[in-house]
């Protein structure tokens, strides 16, 4: 199926939390599109290692160490451009797996302010310079724990349904405007942190997740899915793009081998 090349007016795409994981992967989906990209997290040495293995790879990009939470931050960042094509609001993660009684609302809160509050700043700052360029899109990464409830999981569930609901309501503000609002709701995806961050760094419950899933969901693979939303023709808009592994029916039906 062909793929829309970026006009020159769209060429620039900005990807959040691009530190590793499905916001590198992207990164590296949209550079060899034709895009320009901008990748942004809080870690500079891993942004940066990131921009040098794309542009080696002879593709395009710059690096710049951003805190999605910091609106003051995101404000001055926004400054650099005149028009971008394509933001793919990615930074985000879980904490803990407590019940809602024992829950830490620091967690609670630190897991809202980045995958919602996060994201309103950037859409907020960068909006302009998508409708700018008259053909623009803007990207959530949610989850499917967004769209399903389960034991364990109420905090970070409440922080994506406010990521899905925000790209939900801004795809109604917005409509008869020049950008797209594509969300993509990954499930059961291995990547090197996301578990390992959610239990503390504690390597044995983070291995226990994907215990006997034969093949869940890699960052490539949401990256692929990112990058095929973002290239269909400017007229197509993907509201919602669900993506799970084979052995994953639902949040909580998942196939193990013993």
């Amino acid at each position: 199926m062909a793929t829309a090349a970026p006009s020159a007016a769209s060429r620039i795409a900005v990807v959040t939390g691009a530190s590793g994981g499905i916001g590198a992967a992207t990164a590296r989906q949209l550079a060899a599109a034709g895009y320009r990209v901008v990748v942004t997290a809080r870690r500079k040495d891993r942004v940066e290692a990131l921009a040098e293995e794309i542009n080696a790879a002879g593709h395009q990009a710059t690096a710049y160490p951003l805190d999605v939470t910091d609106r003051a931050a995101v404000d001055e960042f926004a400054t650099a451009f005149r028009t971008i094509g394509v933001l793919v609001n990615n930074a985000g993660g879980a904490l803990g797996a407590d019940p809602v009684e024992a829950g830490d609302p620091a967690d609670w809160r630190q897991m809202y302010e980045t995958n919602v509050i996060g994201t309103l700043n950037l859409t907020q700052a960068l909006l302009p310079k998508l409708e700018a360029s008259g053909d623009g899109t803007v990207v959530v990464v949610s989850s499917t724990a967004g769209h399903g409830t389960y034991e364990g999981g109420a905090g970070y569930v409440a922080a994506k349904h406010g990521a899905h609901v925000l790209a939900e309501t801004l795809r109604l503000e917005i409509v008869g405007r020049p950008v797209r609002v594509i969300e993509v709701a990954p499930g059961m995806v291995r990547t090197e942190g996301f578990a390992l961050t959610r239990f503390g760094g504690d390597a044995d419950r983070a291995a226990k997740v994907y215990e006997g899933v034969a093949e869940p969901l890699t960052a490539d693979d949401v990256a692929d899915t990112i990058a095929w939303a973002v290239t269909r023709p400017s007229h197509v808009n993907i509201d919602l793009l669900v993506v799970r592994p084979r052995a994953q029916a639902s949040n909580t039906k998942v196939h193990r081998q013993s």
